[in-house]
């Protein structure tokens, strides 16, 4: 282990539904993100960054804990929290462990402990905690009481707020929880910052008040944005992108809506794109009080997002499959520390999310646990090394009655293959319907799990790995074709292609799946009910 005083201090900063091409230095040419374009030209920005699972909880899950979700096993739909002992392997804990000073500020959406978000266990482990669980809401402060003191309303800003109450050691946020009055100088420090934007729930409870920034109120709205490539509108969808029987599209969430059509797509758009420029001038603020207390040669910036999102391309919302568009995601790595001939640098390596906490360990000087699935990323930041990897592997077992299909992908930087599996899931239009004959809540019928719904989780992840078939499958040459429009799957020209990636994702897969039992607690309505806890979906 470094010595104390030759130990970075860490910044991971996480957005929320960030899709790869929404700042300057990833191909936009619309938004106004100075600070991480420039944060890009510090450090290294990686254009081939990809999570695990394309959904908040598993993907966060597995940015914690260093494993795909076939390891940790939570979902929305899977039926559990996090153990103590698997929470005692994340990356803040291992970290605390070693002698970090630890902090979360911002959203937390991963279950952890006896009674999930309820069992206070994450409040209890960071040496700050100014953050709730769940959603936040463009104001948070009118869900999360923990923010009441902020002299802010809106997300980025209440934010900013807890980030510079534990930069600047004076603890003045009451609602703040902490464990000591002052953050010792001689230790170094890990901050957690993770939000809750671009996602829909923030964007769509943006409502211009008076009191908001001017950014949230007329930024980007002089402009006539344009739609998306691919964009198709609803009524104009004549041959879907996936069969109806893999993906049902007429039970997907309404909160995806506004891709149907044109202009309320657009004010989405507008919307994202004024959350980026609000958390932009939030990244530039932090260097600025980073240099002002003599922290910014000592502080690694690592900046990513959670998974991307269908603005309409192909007539799709929302993010729970394995395109491009939903697991590519931003990364940048900035370290002061390193040399400058290897600072400002642009790599298409393979990287994925799990990498983000082996990565800080390794940098930090400490051991990294044999449970991490992800790689060590720092031999390529210093240019020892090219690659890491030479195949990512993705999943989604978030499939519910909202029509999701169930999914993995294998790719390289040339090929991807996708393959889907039977969608027997009960219809959420059914459910809907049933709820409101006989007036049951809506919210209730359609998002709590039960012990039943636990099982059928374990039976989509172990499935393939028992001789489960495909149902259909999808072969992408990316390199000529990125946006995955022309799948080769059946084409007798690519047949020995298609074998190939198949056996790639039959090794990929049991390197995912690991060996061990996931560490997870049961956590559902059932559980909840027999401990007198009503629980209500997150």
């Amino acid at each position: 282990m470094l010595a104390s005083q030759e130990r970075p201090n860490f910044v991971f900063i996480l957005t929320d539904d960030q899709q790869y091409g929404l700042m300057g230095c990833t191909g936009n040419p619309i938004v106004k993100t100075p600070n991480l374009d420039q944060l890009a030209k510090d450090g290294v920005l990686f254009t081939n960054a990809h999570v695990t699972s394309a959904i908040c909880t598993p993907s966060r899950a597995s940015i914690l804990t260093s494993q795909f979700e076939r390891s940790h096993g939570i979902n929305f739909n899977s039926g559990t929290s996090m153990s103590e002992e698997g929470w005692r392997n994340t990356y803040p804990m291992v970290m605390r462990e070693n002698g970090y000073y630890t902090g979360w500020v911002g959203k937390n959406h991963v279950p952890v402990g006896k009674g999930g978000y309820s069992s206070g266990l994450m409040e209890k482990s960071f040496d700050y905690w100014y953050a709730g669980h769940g959603h936040l809401g463009f104001y948070p402060k009118e869900r999360h009481s923990i923010f009441k003191d902020a002299k802010s309303d809106t997300q980025v800003e209440v934010i900013q707020e807890g980030i510079d109450d534990f930069l600047s050691n004076e603890k003045k946020l009451e609602g703040a929880i902490t464990f000591l009055d002052k953050r010792p100088e001689d230790k170094p420090f890990m901050l957690s910052v993770c939000f809750n934007l671009p996602h829909g729930n923030g964007t769509s409870s943006m409502q211009q008040r008076e009191t908001d920034d001017e950014i949230y109120k007329s930024l980007y709205r002089d402009q006539d944005l344009p739609l998306p490539e691919h964009y198709v509108a609803k009524k104009d969808i004549k041959t879907p992108k996936l069969p109806p029987s893999i993906h049902r599209a007429s039970d997907r969430q309404d909160i995806y809506d506004y891709v149907d059509e044109p202009e309320t797509l657009k004010e989405r758009y507008t919307r994202q794109l004024q959350a980026l420029t609000g958390i932009d001038r939030l990244v530039g603020q932090l260097r600025a009080t980073l240099k002002k207390q003599g922290l910014d040669r000592n502080t690694i910036i690592i900046f990513t997002s959670d998974h991307g999102l269908f603005m309409g391309q192909f007539g799709l919302g929302g993010k729970a499959f394995c395109y491009e568009q939903t697991t590519h995601v931003p990364m940048i790595v900035y370290n002061p520390r390193e040399k400058k001939k290897n600072r400002g640098l642009t790599t298409d390596a393979l990287v994925q999310s799990i990498d983000v906490a082996p990565t800080m360990l390794a940098m930090a000087g400490i051991a990294i646990p044999d449970t991490y699935q992800g790689k060590d990323l720092s031999k390529l930041l210093s240019g020892e090394v090219a690659e890491v990897r030479d195949y990512v592997f993705t999943e989604n077992l978030w499939s519910t009655q909202f029509g999701n299909p169930r999914c993995e992908a294998v790719q390289d930087k040339e090929w991807k293959y996708i393959r889907y599996y039977k969608n027997e899931t009960f219809p959420a239009q059914k459910k809907i319907a049933a709820a409101k004959a006989l007036g049951i809540d809506v919210n209730g019928m359609l998002y709590k799990v039960h012990d039943i719904d636990l099982a059928m989780y374990r039976s989509f992840a172990e499935g393939p790995l028992q001789g489960e078939e495909p149902v259909y499958e999808e072969l992408f040459h990316l390199a000529k074709d990125p946006e995955e429009t022309a799948n080769l799957a059946t084409d007798a020209r690519y047949a020995q292609k298609l074998g190939e990636m198949r056996k790639v994702w039959a090794s990929e897969i049991k390197r995912a799946r690991g060996t061990e039992p996931p560490m997870v607690l049961r956590y559902t309505a059932d559980s909840e009910a027999e401990r007198g806890v009503m629980i209500q979906p997150k």
